[in-house]
């Protein structure tokens, strides 16, 4: 039993292991915002712990209209004049492009022609002069100028003109690149003559961080640049970029809508579904941050300023609280926007690039599978020290593993799933086994807390030595019973109303199992466990079960016409048994500890019964045998039910349903409903379905007979529903039970 006990407690640990590793599957698969944001923390610290190191010089200088800028040069917006002057000296310094992250849609209020409006008569002095807006496009148009715009969901503003078209390779992305209908344009004047003109939108994740910035976006059916991507093209005079989506790439047949990649003359940017890149932030100041008001005012000299831009694309835009125009990032709490553009260039430049490879989340997957599945069956053997190291071995791998991929090959490998994986397995499996334990400790103790049965107290006075624990093997047959309905009958009647009733059953069914020469084994409730030759040996074991079960029936049925009804009797109508026998190997003996002791059978021949009684149900029969115990009742009345696979075992095996004794089997109607049930069955498991259906015809009547009408009725469906979604040819007939 100890053995036993120990084999069901480690079992139970490796299930509860195993369902927790489960549910961990499906929470990876689902996608839960609490564990996504967590995992993208995870990803927050490894760029906090190792941010990207440059190789040489930026090739990237952010021009911020700061604080200063603005108490130095006014308030915001500053005429159109001083942004013409911040591009002139740009330009002439050699920037290899001048990125604007301020979308200048509206026109300059300080230029003369607003403030000739604004004067009347007393501004005629400022007739024939250009305006501030012209101005600022002569310098667009001397130097390679980018300008900006937002997008928005609603439909607004003017259609988007890319200054060039995508070159794209699969279908549109639309599945999953965002998809816009609005825009906030520069003006028109501004944006024809620039060289390039990009989307500053961003979208930040649940959190409010943003981590990745989308290179591509769609703007009434049409691809248009981000502004990062648009200042690379511009300072490197590229053409048109390849954008590959899923169904472009050639590497796998997948389906369309989702972006893939971008290739810019010899650069591939790896993108996510939605077209965006992921942000891999520097080193605190690597790159040139130029004040604005020092270029404008001249206070940045000539040489200085070509020192620090000359060949390099220059972001202008504004960390300045007023701005409006601070972001999240994983270093930083409150940085400029401009800075995310920034970034994005830096790394399209530098070939630089974070990426979560499209098979991260199989490899996470098989990963916390494979490492998941052998911490549940390692745990319950190792103990919980052992346990513990196996754990934290696993989880300091999964950790390792992924900050390796991050810092070595830029790879973006989730552990979270993995470490939680495994930290819940052993949490769970631990407790599931001191669980056990004391689970154990109680049975042990409510199991050998009575008398000994009187027969065993004789054979005892007779050999003291039977008191030792301990069993033996023995071929025997075994019985349960079970009342039907017992559920509805405890509802009718109070706790000692359902006391007396079971006494008024069980008493004549244990009269009638004694006679026969069973042992008692234990009333489950209002179930019967019976055994036959233990502890004394009874050659015709078969035979006594098999007799004793029709008597249970027969007993039952008097019972209902006895009792039912009759004043001062608490009966519940007519009650109905089930009964599983089954025979076989079962060990027997005294089991339990040095104190206390039962004697008692276990084994699979005992499981197989119970499965049998539960099988009376699901086929409308009153007993149901194995076929084992078939074998040995040559002269009864046993008719073939099904070839099943029960509950908890893997083979299928015949069952039977016991319906009389050798008087019975010899009667003609008898002999002609067991001939058609076998015309039946081998016209079923042959999948001739209009022979079954003749068969079940020709046997209706006798099927009432013998009450079995339910089991004729389920083989009908059963015809009906095979007939209609044919099960195959490889299909042997076998039927699998879901219930015990």
């Amino acid at each position: 039993m100890a053995a036993v006990l120990e084999r069901l407690k480690r079992n139970g640990a490796v299930m509860a292991g195993l369902a927790v590793l489960a549910l961990i599957v499906l929470l990876q698969l689902a996608q839960t915002a609490p564990l996504e944001r967590l995992q993208l923390q995870v990803f927050d610290s490894y760029q906090r712990a190792a941010p990207r190191v440059q190789a040489g010089a930026s090739p990237v200088v952010v021009v911020d209209i700061d604080e200063a800028s603005i108490t130095h040069l006014g308030q915001w917006p500053w005429p159109r004049t001083d942004l013409a002057e911040l591009t002139r000296r740009l330009g002439q310094a050699g920037a290899a492009a001048v990125a604007f992250d301020i979308v200048l849609s509206e026109a300059d209020r300080t230029s003369p022609e607003a403030l000739m409006e604004r004067l009347g008569p007393a501004g005629q002095a400022l007739a024939g002069l250009p305006s501030n807006d012209a101005l600022l496009a002569q310098s667009f148009a001397d130097v390679p100028a980018v300008t900006a715009f937002f997008l928005d969901k609603a439909r607004s503003g003017r259609v988007v003109e890319p200054k060039f078209s995508f070159t794209l390779h699969g279908s549109m992305p639309t599945a999953a690149v965002q998809s816009y209908q609005g825009s906030l344009q520069p003006l028109p004047v501004l944006e024809a003559a620039a060289a390039g003109n990009g989307f500053v939108t961003l979208e930040a994740d649940a959190d409010g961080i943003v981590r990745r910035v989308p290179l591509v976006a769609i703007h009434r059916g049409v691809l248009i640049p981000s502004l990062g991507l648009e200042a690379v093209r511009v300072a490197l005079d590229a053409g048109s970029p390849d954008l590959t989506t899923t169904d472009g790439s050639g590497e796998t047949v997948g389906a369309g809508g989702a972006a893939v990649s971008l290739r810019l003359i010899e650069r591939h940017i790896p993108l996510t579904d939605a077209g965006e890149m992921w942000l891999h932030f520097p080193v605190d100041g690597q790159r040139i941050t130029l004040p604005a008001w020092q270029i404008i005012g001249g206070e940045l000299s000539d040489a200085a300023l070509a020192e620090a831009v000359r060949g390099r694309i220059v972001f202008i835009g504004g960390s300045a609280v007023g701005l409006q125009d601070l972001i999240s990032t994983p270093v930083s709490d409150r940085t400029a926007g401009v800075n995310a553009h920034a970034v994005a260039a830096e790394q399209i430049l530098a070939g630089d690039f974070l990426e979560r490879p499209d098979w991260a989340v199989g490899l996470e997957l098989v990963l916390m599978l494979l490492l998941g599945g052998a911490l549940a069956l390692l745990v319950p053997r190792l103990g919980a020290g052992l346990g513990a190291l196996a754990a934290l071995v696993g989880i300091g791998a999964a950790a390792g593993g992924s900050w390796l991929a991050f810092t070595q090959a830029d790879y973006l490998l989730d552990p979270t799933y993995l470490v939680l994986a495994l930290a819940a397995i052993y949490a769970v499996q631990t407790v599931a086994v001191f669980w056990r334990e004391e689970q154990k400790r109680r049975y042990i103790h409510a199991a050998f807390d009575r008398f000994l049965s009187p027969e065993m107290v004789r054979q005892i006075a007779a050999d003291p030595g039977r008191l030792e624990l301990g069993g033996e093997e023995r071929d025997m047959s075994v019985l349960m019973a079970d009342i039907r309905g017992f559920s509805r009958i405890s509802e009718q009647f109070s706790p000692r109303q359902v006391i007396d009733f079971l006494i008024t059953f069980l008493t004549p069914m244990s009269e009638i199992l004694l006679a026969r020469r069973a042992t008692l084994d234990k009333y489950i409730g209002d179930a019967v466990l019976a055994f036959w030759n233990a502890p004394l040996d009874d050659p015709d074991h078969h035979a006594n079960a098999a007799s004793a079960a029709l008597e249970m029936i027969a007993r039952t049925a008097q019972l209902n016409v006895e009792l039912g009804g009759r004043e001062g009797v608490t009966w519940p109508g007519e009650v109905k048994i089930g009964i599983g026998l089954n025979s076989g190997l079962c060990c027997v003996g005294n089991m339990g500890s040095a104190q206390r002791l039962s004697y008692t059978l276990i084994g699979d021949t005992v499981n197989v019964a119970s499965r049998l009684e539960g099988l009376t149900k699901q086929y409308g029969v009153s007993i149901m045998i194995g076929g084992t115990l078939a074998g040995h009742l040559p002269g009864f009345a046993l008719l073939e039910v099904d070839h099943v696979r029960v509950v908890g075992r893997d083979a299928p095996a015949r069952i039977f349903t016991l319906l009389g004794d050798e008087a019975v089997a010899a009667r003609a109607d008898f002999v002609r409903l067991a001939e058609g049930h076998t015309a039946l069955l081998s016209a079923y498991r042959a999948q001739d379905w209009e022979a079954a259906e003749a068969a079940l015809g020709r046997g209706q009547a006798d099927y009432a007979t013998f009450g079995v009408a339910a089991l004729a009725e389920l083989f009908a469906r059963r015809v009906e529903r095979l007939r209609a979604d044919p099960p195959g040819p490889g299909w042997d007939g076998v039927f699998s039970a879901t219930e015990k």
